[in-house]
């Protein structure tokens, strides 16, 4: 396993690349938790299985695409907001 964390706004991203059990590649799986001003943190968006489970070839791609989604979520959610 692989993992990253990113701070944006008051949200956290947790991002991670998990090998796959006996297939070829790495999952993408994202946290997104809301961190500031909430007491006790409060998830705000999760999936475990990115794109459908596909098989990312490294864990640097997975990561990447994990981030971006923990990043459009944050997004989506601030818009949402306004």
């Amino acid at each position: 396993m692989h993992f990253e964390q990113v701070d944006v706004g008051e949200y956290r991203i947790y991002a991670g690349a998990i090998e796959r059990p006996r297939q070829f590649g790495y999952v993408a799986a994202v946290v997104v938790m809301r961190e500031r001003g909430m007491s006790p943190q409060v998830e705000a968006f999760r999936d475990e299985n990115l794109a459908s489970g596909y098989a990312w070839t490294s864990p640097a791609e997975a990561l990447r695409f994990a981030v971006n989604a923990g990043r459009d979520a944050v997004l989506y959610r601030a818009g949402a907001a306004v």
